[in-house]
């Protein structure tokens, strides 16, 4: 699935698990406020761009000079390369606990009586420039890195009990990720590092092959490939799903 397409998916899912809104179909499995819901959207979409971090050209290859193709290429090598490691179940659940540490990264300045939660500040600025980047709300890194960098800064300083939902958000993006690939003909390495070969009746049956690969890939290719007319088709009502989502809640924040 392209880029944008998955930070789509990200926006998306987040509004259907945390919105109240009654205008749309919601799942309202965890409730949050109209702020809440909004930044999260964002937020949301910019994890959902993490898995494709083992990806030379992804979004965060390009998102610092010289940084960004260093911390891609360390990933690549480190999960076995694009569509490995960082698009399996284990990748899940060490992104979630990364995101839980960070929630408990805090520092108490001298004039306050809270904390601020310091690593949910810096991921929060980088999620959001990868968004805003990713959707073309700006044309450069410049700005997208000073949009994210501002908005986490006054966020962690004002209202830090915000990113108490931070890890749910990051874990939410990343399972919309793995979601859409697992749709695409690529698929996914569910239990890397272990390569669960398909049997060979499997193997050579043509539906039940395109499900699970002689590689160990599983999938349920309906988009096929990337990019496909199947995908485009798919994202439309999705970005518009959130987009409705997200301007609800805006509404209802102009409204009190």
């Amino acid at each position: 699935m392209m880029g944008t397409h998955h930070a789509i998916t990200g926006a998306a899912a987040w509004v259907a698990v945390t919105s109240t809104a009654t205008q749309i179909p919601t799942l309202g499995w965890h409730p949050l406020g109209p702020v809440s819901v909004v930044l999260g959207a964002v937020v949301c979409a910019g994890a959902a761009l993490l898995p494709d971090a083992d990806h030379h050209n992804a979004t965060i290859a390009h998102s610092l000079p010289g940084v960004g193709r260093l911390a891609t290429g360390a990933v690549r090598a480190a999960s076995g390369g694009h569509r490995h490691g960082t698009h399996s179940l284990l990748s899940a659940i060490l992104v979630l606990g990364t995101a839980l540490w960070l929630a408990q990264s805090s520092w108490y300045a001298e004039d306050r009586t809270g904390a601020v939660f310091v690593g949910s500040a810096i991921a929060a600025a980088a999620l959001l420039a990868f968004a805003v980047k990713v959707l073309t709300v700006v044309p450069g890194w410049c700005q997208a890195w000073a949009i994210g960098g501002t908005i986490a800064a006054l966020i962690s300083w004002l209202s830090p009990h915000q990113w108490e939902w931070l890890p749910l958000c990051i874990a939410i993006g990343w399972a919309a990720h793995l979601a859409g690939d697992f749709l695409t003909t690529g698929g996914l390495p569910l239990f890397w590092p272990l390569k669960v070969k398909a049997p060979r009746l499997v193997s050579r049956t043509p539906l039940l092959k395109a499900l699970w690969s002689k590689g160990g890939y599983f999938a349920l290719p309906i988009l096929g490939n990337t990019g496909s007319w199947r995908e485009w088709c798919l994202m439309v009502p999705l970005g518009i799903y959130a987009l409705s989502g997200v301007g609800l809640e805006v509404w209802q924040v102009v409204q009190r």
